[in-house]
């Protein structure tokens, strides 16, 4: 057993058996930057040179997911009080919904997971805590 080996298994586990940002964007009809950018915005209006930086995207960019998410209703633009040259984008009730499904299915573990017993739980817990940091 290699570390290479464990980390395709890894990979694989999560990018392609359980893949839930593609369940997340078929829920929703929109790519996963889109959801992002969603859930970041729900979380706390955001300014759109902000937002960019939490997406680590160059701000046309930003404008364009922006314009989409305005166009689905699910966000707002409005003038920054503290800088009228920069604009605050806001969800809507809308974009609250969406933003909090997006996270149900994100934050739904899978069946294998779930299948797991206490100890071995603790086990995977102490084992990923231990490569987070």
């Amino acid at each position: 057993m290699t570390a290479e080996s464990v980390w395709g298994r890894m990979r694989a586990l999560v990018l392609d058996r359980y893949d839930v940002k593609a369940a997340a964007c078929a829920a929703l009809g929109m790519s996963f930057v889109r959801i992002k950018a969603l859930r970041h915005i729900a979380a706390a209006p955001v300014t759109m040179r902000d937002l960019a930086g939490m997406l680590a995207s160059d701000p046309p960019y930003v404008t364009l997911i922006v314009d989409d998410l305005t166009r689905r209703g699910l966000v707002t633009r409005s003038p920054n009080p503290a800088d009228r040259r920069s604009r605050i984008v806001t969800a809507t009730p809308a974009g609250h919904a969406a933003a909090a499904r997006a996270g149900q299915i994100l934050g739904e573990p899978p069946a294998a997971l779930r299948a797991l017993d206490d100890g071995e739980l603790a086990t995977l817990d102490r084992i990923l805590a231990r490569l987070s940091g």
